[in-house]
C-alpha cells in the first residue's frame, strides 16, 4: 500500500506537503508529491497527465491519497482511472472558486462512484478558495452522503495531520 500526498498548486504548499508527510503514521509508503513546477517554470501543471504519473507511481499497490487544493482535482483523474486501488480519500480545501465547470464536472462524476465511508473533506469555514458552505452545498448535489467537517478557520492552510491519521487509521 502507498499513501499519496497531493499538495495545491502554488510552491508554498511544499511546508503542509512535507509535514504533512512527516505526521502521517502508516505503515504504508509514505509519497509526496513534489509537482514539477515548483522548481521549473517551463513545466505545465495539468491534473489529468498527474493521473497518469501517480498511477504510475503506485504501482498495483492499493492507495490512499490526502490531497489539499488543485491536489484534489489531480486525485479526481486518478480516482476515475484506477478505482479499483483506491482504499481511502481525504480531500482538504476543495478550490471550487478557481476551478472550471468540467474540472467540477470530473469531481463530481468521480465522487460519485465511490463508498463514502472511505471519503472525508475537511474544509475551513472561510477558506478565499472555496468556503464551507460551497462545497458542501456542491457535495451534497453529488447524492452519495459524502462527509464534510467544517474546520474553524479563514485561510487555505490544512495542517490537520491528527485528523488526517484518525481517518486513515480508523
Amino acid at each position: 500500500m502507498v499513501t499519496l500526498i497531493l499538495p495545491g498548486y502554488s510552491p508554498k504548499n511544499k511546508e503542509w506537503l512535507e509535514d504533512t508527510a512527516n505526521k502521517i503514521r502508516s505503515e504504508s509508503e509514505i509519497r509526496p508529491i513534489y509537482w514539477g513546477h515548483w522548481t521549473d517554470p517551463n513545466i505545465q501543471f495539468k491534473a489529468s497527465e498527474k493521473a497518469n504519473l501517480l498511477d504510475g507511481i503506485s504501482g498495483k499497490r492499493v492507495i490512499d491519497i490526502v490531497a489539499k487544493s488543485i491536489g484534489t482535482l489531480a486525485a479526481s483523474y486518478l480516482i476515475e482511472k484506477s478505482p479499483q486501488k483506491i482504499r481511502k480519500i481525504i480531500f482538504c480545501g476543495i478550490p471550487l472558486n478557481d476551478l472550471d465547470e468540467n474540472d467540477k464536472e470530473v469531481i463530481k462524476r468521480t465522487l460519485r462512484n465511490i463508498d463514502p465511508v472511505n471519503f472525508i473533506c475537511l474544509q475551513n469555514i472561510d477558506d478565499p478558495h472555496g468556503s464551507f458552505e460551497s462545497v458542501q452545498n456542491f457535495l451534497s448535489s453529488i447524492g452519495n452522503d459524502l462527509k464534510i467537517v467544517s474546520q474553524p478557520r479563514s485561510d487555505h492552510e490544512y495542517f490537520y495531520d491528527n485528523d488526517f491519521n484518525e481517518f486513515l487509521l480508523g
